[in-house]
């Protein structure tokens, strides 16, 4: 890119705000299934929160619209409930969530309206992203794409070959978050893969530029991303906390998967109201 045009502003109290419906919401949800992973969700609020509401210009065409790739599929609560505040998505979608007669699944699925891409199969989501950007840099069309990624799925072989390739066909337009909780699954990220660290340099060595921010502060990711270079693609590592705003949450493994008692949801209310 020749030029940085600048998206869009962010009005940070309005973000924290927004990431407080957001939270509420989704433990809303979480007293009708068992399905969510509440833990991954609450930990990137943040991040796709800028995206949607600071970064992704709502006045493309829609053939050179810019896109959202949610690679971490498992975090989609985060994605849905931004899509059910924008009018994409209905009340209605949302309670029915992972249940009969609904379409929303815990990973998202391509054709559900405001999804780009079906993700969750870890690892995937980076090379889609990428082939999307390099569509639109061919075209040259102007538009950006987004992508969402684990720190855990990083790992994977197909992120570094996507990581490898973006910068080898020039695609700048293509800006990837990784959502760095430092968990996966059930274990720390740090405790069971050490050499994934540091993550900054080794997207660096592949021809990206980089930052790492504070992934809960909306004006940083957003910063990060309006004020690069953009001549190469971009790699910004959010610094995040699983389970985040909840005490008992907060980097406990067991979230990655469970959904609140009537009492632990309670308390999880009381907290995440407490912090508006």
């Amino acid at each position: 890119m020749d030029t940085i045009e600048r998206p869009n502003t962010l009005d940070t109290d309005a973000a924290r705000e927004r990431a407080r419906r957001y939270r509420h919401r989704i433990l809303e949800i979480s007293q009708q299934v068992q399905a969510l992973h509440i833990g991954s969700a609450f930990s990137c609020t943040e991040i796709v929160d800028v995206i949607f509401n600071g970064l992704i210009r709502t006045d493309r065409p829609k053939d050179a619209r810019d896109r959202f790739v949610m690679s971490k599929g498992h975090g989609c609560m985060i994605q849905y409930v931004i899509l059910e505040e924008m009018g994409v998505l209905t009340r209605k979608d949302l309670d029915l969530y992972c249940q009969a007669g609904g379409m929303l699944g815990c990973h998202p699925d391509y054709g559900t309206p405001g999804i780009e891409a079906s993700t969750g199969s870890l690892g995937h989501g980076l090379s889609m992203a990428l082939g999307m950007a390099y569509a639109g840099k061919v075209q040259g069309d102007g538009s950006l794409v987004y992508c969402v990624l684990s720190d855990g799925e990083v790992q994977e072989g197909s992120t570094w070959e996507a990581t490898m390739m973006a910068s080898s066909l020039g695609v700048s337009n293509l800006i990837a978050f990784i959502d760095n909780n430092d968990f996966q699954s059930l274990g720390r990220t740090s405790e069971t893969h050490p050499s994934f660290y540091p993550v900054i340099g080794k997207f660096e060595a592949f021809g990206w530029e980089a930052v790492e921010v504070n992934g809960h502060d909306p004006r940083a990711i957003y910063e990060a991303v309006v004020t690069r270079k953009g001549d190469k693609p971009l790699l910004v590592n959010c610094r995040t906390t699983k389970g985040k705003g909840v005490s008992y949450m907060e980097n406990v493994p067991i979230w990655h998967y469970r959904s609140p008692s009537p009492e632990e949801y309670a308390q999880a209310l009381s907290e995440i109201e407490a912090s508006a």
